[in-house]
């Protein structure tokens, strides 16, 4: 089940852009770490950043890097100036709560979201994988979804994904 805010989102995503999903990246922590280094030496070294999704949880994915900034609502729109000059546009924004920026490192896709750390979605989203580093079993199954996905549209991807997600954080509610 699918929350309204989801469904807009979901129904917005390419009915035609295929996802291919590919075995973990074992080289992922070193280039995240790099992509980190960066962003610290713009930002400042104390500045919390994290590596997300499938590549920090070890298993397969599609293909790419999730770092997160997550910030304080009051503080949000201070960083993203900065982000800019360091990653240029950004590709999505949805003011307030996320902003995405795409960069590489060694040819490797790195999604960098600067995220609003009171907003329901990134604490919906820490919780969830939390929830999968300590229940290894939801972890495969988590895995083996993704795989079942290889090919299916982009918006067929993600609804089937946060379906799961959803299902997950019902559980422990």
């Amino acid at each position: 089940m699918l929350t309204k805010k989801q469904e807009e989102w979901i129904s917005h995503l390419s009915t035609n852009f295929k996802i291919e999903i590919i075995p973990f990246d074992k080289s992922a922590e070193e280039k995240f770490q790099k992509v980190k280094s960066i962003i610290r030496e713009k930002l400042g070294k104390d500045k919390e950043i994290k590596h997300c999704g499938s590549t920090s949880l070890g298993i397969s994915g599609q293909d790419e890097i999730d770092v997160y900034i997550p910030v304080a609502k009051n503080d949000f729109n201070k960083y993203i100036n900065p982000l800019i000059e360091l990653f240029g546009e950004p590709r999505s924004n949805y003011p307030m709560e996320r902003i995405r920026f795409v960069t590489d490192i060694e040819e490797k896709h790195i999604d960098v979201f600067l995220i609003n750390k009171e907003d329901e979605g990134w604490i919906n989203s820490f919780k969830f994988e939390n929830y999968l580093r300590e229940h290894k079993d939801c972890l495969k199954e988590y895995e083996d979804l993704k795989r079942s996905l290889n090919g299916e549209s982009l918006q067929n991807y993600y609804r089937k994904k946060t379906e799961f997600i959803n299902n997950i954080l019902g559980r422990n509610n």
